[in-house]
């Protein structure tokens, strides 16, 4: 066969060369050895479409000719939301992959998630907002386990991990597949709480233990169909201090009556004073979310591993700011949060938390779930302000944060955000720093490094070290080949042409 460059294709030569430069290429890392992929079944959820609002000709064009060359992209990862995280089994799907009949699951135990809530205060006193989820877990054989876990790992299985991640992963695997309990009825036992949480001082969070709270509460309705419960309740006020009068936390343990696994701790918080409001994964956690394999073993199977000393920067506030409330907020579904609660409270200061209910099951309630759940705390305490911490690895992030500065306006003292771009070369996402085009710089930062953010007075509303160069576009950043939407049109035009030129030029001369 003739191997010569086509006439057409020579023609398309000169209209590459008359393009806009691409800029600087960067220098391409030998790859991997390729690992053998689980045989078990792997199914990945479906791309969806203008993930992180990436440019849409780029998103879409760009996006279809690598695909034609084999790089695609999971959407999960693009979303900043790994796929094991969506999609859990119902309860009927559960039951019906086990073959379980309703007199065994009569006869399981029922047990409570109860997810630790702050408080609020109003003119008729203390309110705690009770919230998790109510299931009971099926006797699942070590054999079946190995089997559903390995359908989540990606390039190894359980039967290859050390015993004590193989343990953790059957663990984390037992936790998707419940059943959840609806129109169940609860009761919560409430006492003052001495501790919660490893904080740098002995009470945990800067929190206080109250004189009194001890009391019986009844959750005023039934679970829902996921077995979810959520809501505010007045509580008794005897023996706590008014939130409208004090600047201090209070802590009540919370017991779920009728099982020995509901219990939490609950968290009045003042009308006025400083919360901070934390994502968890790459900003208190290693996660690497964006590079699939590593984020799936690393939230599956591999000990939970504080980032850098960012447990120092906590323990330093809790230690120097007065009654800071630390609220942890994760978009990880509730079910499979104990192992963040466990993780936090023995790395990070005690405070309260938000997960992600089970009825926000896709990637787009998951994208939206996090903007509900800021509104709901930003709105119960409006009074209050609000350090806002992550990193540029979550759209919803991106999106979210900023937002908030005009929503509540005053409420938001600092935005911190990990620029894991800069930080980790296996994000190779771009992110969205449009939102910030309005916002003073000294309500926000990116960083690179938790100590970063040491010596910055953030009572006083000091969120910017000038030390740190910040480089922000207030446009699409991150992308491939230097692109930004000031120039897209002509570069992105010009690497469709340049990537099948290539791609011929591959098959021509007998590359493929």
């Amino acid at each position: 066969m003739d191997r010569a460059l086509p006439i057409s294709l020579l023609l398309c030569l000169p209209l590459v060369l008359a393009l806009p430069p691409l800029g600087p290429f960067a220098a391409i890392a030998p790859e991997k050895p390729l690992i053998t992929p689980s045989p078990a079944a792997w199914d990945p959820t479906k791309t969806v479409k203008h993930r992180r609002d990436l440019i849409s000709d780029f998103d879409g064009d760009v996006a279809s000719v690598l695909s034609g060359l084999g790089s695609n992209i999971p959407s999960y990862v693009a979303s900043g939301v790994p796929n094991f995280f969506q999609n859990f089994p119902s309860e009927g799907a559960v039951q019906s992959s086990l073959g379980l009949q309703s007199s065994q699951i009569a006869a399981l135990p029922t047990q409570v998630l109860n997810i630790p809530p702050y408080g609020n205060y109003t003119d008729q006193g203390w309110n705690i907002r009770f919230h998790g989820n109510v299931f009971k877990q099926p006797n699942i054989s070590e054999s079946d386990l190995d089997n559903l876990a390995n359908g989540f790992l990606i390039g190894t299985s359980v039967q290859s991990l050390p015993p004590s991640q193989a343990s953790q992963a059957r663990n984390l695997t037992a936790e998707i597949y419940v059943l959840q309990q609806s129109n169940e009825n609860l009761t919560f036992t409430l006492e003052p709480a001495p501790s919660a949480g490893g904080s740098g001082d002995n009470g945990g969070g800067g929190a206080v233990t109250p004189k009194g709270g001890q009391q019986v509460v009844d959750f005023p309705t039934p679970t829902t169909p996921e077995g979810d419960y959520d809501g505010f309740v007045q509580i008794n006020s005897s023996g706590l201090a008014q939130g409208n009068a004090t600047s201090e936390i209070q802590r009540l343990n919370v017991y779920t009556n009728g099982t020995d696994t509901g219990n939490a701790t609950a968290y009045l918080v003042p009308d006025e004073g400083l919360t901070i409001i934390s994502d968890i994964d790459d900003i208190l956690r290693v996660t690497q979310i964006y590079e699939p394999s590593l984020g799936i073993l690393n939230s599956f199977a591999r000990p939970y591993v504080p980032w850098m000393n960012m447990p120092d920067i906590y323990a330093n506030w809790s230690r120097s700011i007065p009654n800071f409330h630390f609220h942890y907020l994760t978009t990880t579904p509730e079910q499979i949060t104990r192992n963040y609660m466990d993780f936090i409270y023995k790395t990070y200061p005690g405070g309260s938390f938000d997960t992600r209910p089970l009825n926000f099951s896709d990637v787009d309630a998951t994208l939206s779930i996090r903007k509900f759940l800021l509104e709901k705390i930003f709105q119960t305490f409006p009074k209050r302000k609000f350090i806002l911490i992550a990193d540029t690895s979550n759209s919803d992030v991106m999106k979210d944060y900023p937002l908030m500065v005009t929503e509540f306006p005053g409420q938001v003292q600092c935005i911190f955000l990990r620029n894991t771009s800069a930080t980790d070369s296996g994000d190779k996402f771009p992110y969205d720093t449009s939102g910030f085009k309005n916002i003073t710089q000294q309500t926000y930062m990116f960083f690179l490094v938790p100590d970063d953010l040491t010596n910055l007075d953030i009572v006083n509303g000091q969120c910017y070290n000038a030390s740190i160069k910040q480089n922000v576009t207030f446009d699409e950043q991150g992308l491939p080949f230097g692109l930004s939407t000031a120039h897209r049109s002509s570069q992105t035009a010009g690497f469709l042409i340049l990537a099948a030129t290539m791609a011929a030029a591959v098959f021509w001369t007998g590359g493929l």
